[in-house]
């Protein structure tokens, strides 16, 4: 279990009253402690915007989670919040500042993406909020860790290399041409990247989102003549690129990283000239666990989607304490932070920096074949 700082709750100005929502009991008024009735988790991500498809997986685990849980009859049923951040830094400390002002949340799944998580951790650190992202993987959000953060999957410090290792001996690429999306995600991959592949990167670029188009950086590539080009970005703008790469006549294979791993690429990208794009994600195919995809599937009438297993891990851990009767923030956070158990995704269990400790951690790939997302049998090895 990790040291803890002292919890500070923040005081936000804007609102003059704050009311409990309880179900059990008829408590009211900001020092009330929540009625254990009456506790919610957060989805905190994008619902909205050019990566909702994501967004959209991870609201869904949480809510399977926590649909099973009431389904059981545990006496203390809980909700979801959802709190669409449409995957914008700019909106993500209100956000946060509304999650910290509502006793009834107990913990958070999310923030999803690392740039809303740089926005919104020490305002939900400093509320004394539990914080499990499913998908942030900036490996700067653990350092130094904000007392209430924890990642259910692998972060960047693993995805970058694998991907370099993956592009350098299963490839065996001679020529590689780096391109980024300016976020905080994307030029972090990126740069991990390009540093396990050294040499072999023969040129690079940041290009900013843009629906119109990439631009000249097409050109550079064509006139740079890799044989891999890996990007460092999301999924819209990925299936853009790719196919103003195709129609240029770069045939080059197309590699990126977790959050391109979205039915949203292949249709950007279309069909054809997705054909043959690899992607890599610290995230285990979720079909890998039969009885979860058959109650996904049934529930919401498509097949999990990337996130979605480890936003359903990340808020059984929650719903596991509420269970164990930890219906204070400061409660579930020393319950988080001991957790140990066997999730969908791996075995859950966080080190002192809130990191999945050691060997939970692995980096898969998938490629995109005749449409679809199909993912290698085994992860990529580790050296």
């Amino acid at each position: 279990m990790r040291a803890r700082r002292p919890v500070r709750l923040v005081t936000i100005v804007s609102l003059v009253t704050l009311t409990l929502v309880t179900a059990c009991a008829g408590t009211t008024g900001p020092a009330a402690a929540p009625s254990p009735c009456g506790l919610r988790l957060a989805y905190f991500g994008p619902l909205t915007g050019d990566s909702s498809n994501l967004g959209r997986n991870m609201r869904e685990g949480a809510l399977l989670a926590v649909e099973e849980h009431n389904d059981r009859g545990s006496g203390c049923p809980a909700g979801l919040a959802a709190f669409d951040s449409q995957g914008d830094p700019k909106q993500a400390p209100e956000l946060a500042q509304r999650i910290v002002a509502d006793p009834s949340i107990i913990g958070v799944v999310g923030p999803a993406f690392s740039g809303e998580s740089r926005a919104a951790l020490p305002l939900l650190d400093q509320g004394g909020v539990s914080v499990i992202t499913p998908a942030a993987t900036d490996p700067g959000l653990s350092v130094p860790a904000p007392s209430t953060f924890h990642r259910v999957l692998g972060s960047d410090a693993a995805q970058g290399p694998a991907a370099g290792r993956y592009i350098r001996g299963t490839l065996h690429a001679r020529k590689v041409f780096v391109i980024d999306d300016g976020s905080r995600y994307g030029r972090g991959l990126a740069e991990l990247v390009m540093a396990e592949l050294g040499p072999l990167v023969v040129q690079s670029a940041s290009i900013r989102p843009d629906p119109a188009g990439p631009g000249g950086v097409v050109d550079e590539v064509r006139s740079a003549g890799p044989d891999v080009v890996f990007f460092g970005g999301y999924y819209s703008q990925a299936g853009r690129l790719l196919r103003a790469l195709r129609q240029a006549g770069v045939r080059a294979t197309f590699v990126a990283g977790d959050a391109v791993k979205d039915e949203g690429f292949v249709r950007a990208a279309g069909t054809r000239d997705a054909e043959g794009a690899v992607l890599t994600c610290p995230c285990r195919p979720p079909d890998r666990d039969p009885q979860f995809t058959r109650h996904y599937q049934a529930r919401f009438g498509h097949p999990p989607g990337t996130y979605s297993a480890e936003a359903y891990d990340a808020a059984t851990v929650f719903l596991r304490g509420i269970e164990a009767g930890r219906t204070r923030r400061v409660d579930m956070e020393r319950f988080v932070d001991g957790y140990s158990g066997t999730g969908v995704t791996t075995a859950v269990r966080f080190d002192r920096d809130g990191e999945l400790a050691g060997a939970s951690v692995a980096v898969w790939t998938y490629r995109v074949r005749a449409g679809r997302i199909v993912a290698d049998i085994d992860p990529i090895p580790q050296h």
